[in-house]
């Protein structure tokens, strides 16, 4: 790998704009195996299997070293290169660059328009295109990388543009950054329920909740192996699937309590609780949803919206209530059950469940961000001015915005 193809960056047009998806994220995808390693063909349409993704390589030469595959029903095992475009290989020159002479495998992230790539005298690489595979938009795993990023900074830095800002300022801020988020969580929840099925849906973004930030991945590999009728069915033991993928766990920095060995036995006791797929229970509920005013004090909203009992009663008709621990369970409401039912419920659903979104309790954050709305003067740690979820939103919202607009720019002095 070069200095010019880890830089490699296409702009790509988004909900609000265009946004960047840099070749390193790409690779990232590929190093967690964050898509659907079942249901790989290559350009030519032979059926690819994925034993190993092989050693990062950040230094000289080809992407990933040692990686082992199965293309087309033979056995590979060597290096794999990663580009944006099939068409980069010959833009790079690695043909004629014996570092690659032992590259199996060629992961573009765009279908090419030729079946294989050209390796001169050593012959042809079998070429997979992952974005058929992807499990999210392109713009949802750009972001995801972004808000990472945003929540590792420190929270000074977080709020120091805010601090500049009138209540009334703020306050419309707020609103303003709290719906652009609440319309693209909404939008890659709308397309995961065309993609999969409302039930699939649920059961994907259920599971890859409960995987925390570490274990997404292999969550959603869980849960494209593993269906919702299997789990119903008790056709799944839920260590079989955590040994099932062994190997493809994170469990540096995991709290014992957050494990996936008992994230997956608390799946497996929640779909238990109840004689009705938890999908269909959730979609009965959206039937009799109160309606709710726009939020503006928080703790005089959730009162008057009798948010806490309504929020008490779904998680228990659907039977998370027991299994699911706050502030996980936080996190799925937020991220998870809302944008769902919105998604569902079309242009209606986007106006009536944003206020259940935006005032809800704002589940597993990152300490930075919690730290810095405090400074802000958005929440002040007590009852009186709690913190909500459309706060912590906004915040990621606006920096990421930011942050876009930054490296846009960069972009375009160079």
């Amino acid at each position: 790998m070069s200095a010019d193809d880890a830089t490699q960056v296409m702009e790509l047009q988004g909900l609000y704009g265009p946004f960047q998806f840099p070749e390193l994220l790409l690779q990232r995808i590929w190093a967690e195996r964050a898509f659907c390693v079942s249901d790989g063909r290559t350009a030519n349409g032979e059926a690819v299997r994925i034993d190993t993704v092989g050693r990062w390589n950040r230094q000289g030469g080809p992407d990933f070293k040692g990686a082992r595959v199965c293309v087309g029903g033979q056995w590979l095992h060597g290096d794999v290169e990663l580009h944006l475009r099939e068409e980069d290989w010959r833009h790079h020159r690695h043909a004629a660059d014996p570092a690659y002479n032992e590259v199996v495998l060629h992961v573009v992230l765009f279908p090419p328009e030729v079946g294989t790539t050209t390796r001169g005298a050593q012959g042809a690489i079998p070429v997979l295109p992952l974005l058929p595979l992807l499990w999210h938009d392109l713009e949802e795993y750009a972001s995801d990388a972004a808000v990472s990023a945003i929540a590792a900074r420190p929270a000074d830095r977080l709020a120091e543009d805010w601090l500049e800002l009138d209540e009334e300022a703020r306050a419309e801020r707020v609103e303003r950054e709290a719906r652009r988020r609440w319309t693209a969580k909404m939008r890659y929840a709308r397309l995961r329920v065309e993609r999969l099925g409302w039930e699939s849906a649920c059961h994907h973004t259920a599971l890859e909740i409960l995987g925390y930030r570490f274990n997404r991945a292999p969550m959603l590999e869980v849960a494209s192996r593993w269906p919702l009728g299997e789990w119903r069915g008790g056709a799944v033991d839920p260590e079989a699937a955590y040994e099932a993928l062994s190997g493809r766990w994170s469990l540096q920095g995991v709290r014992p309590a957050n494990h996936p060995r008992k994230r997956l036995a608390a799946y497996a006791r929640w779909i238990g609780e109840g004689t009705e797929a938890w999908p269909r229970v959730l979609a009965r509920m959206a039937e009799a949803w109160p309606a709710a005013t726009q939020v503006g004090d928080i703790r005089e909203w959730r009162r008057e919206a009798g948010w806490s009992d309504w929020r008490a009663s779904v998680m228990k008709a659907i039977g998370a209530a027991e299994v699911v621990p706050r502030p996980r369970a936080d996190n799925l409401w937020g991220d998870g059950l809302l944008p769902l039912l919105a998604a569902r419920g079309g242009e209606a659903g986007e106006a009536s469940y944003f206020p259940w979104w935006f005032g809800a309790w704002p589940g597993d954050q990152p300490g930075a961000i919690v730290k810095a709305a405090r400074l802000i003067g958005l929440a002040d740690g007590g009852r009186r001015h709690p913190l909500a979820w459309g706060h912590v939103q906004a915040l990621l919202g606006w920096q990421h915005a930011r942050d876009a607009e930054a490296l846009s720019a960069s972009g375009r002095r160079t």
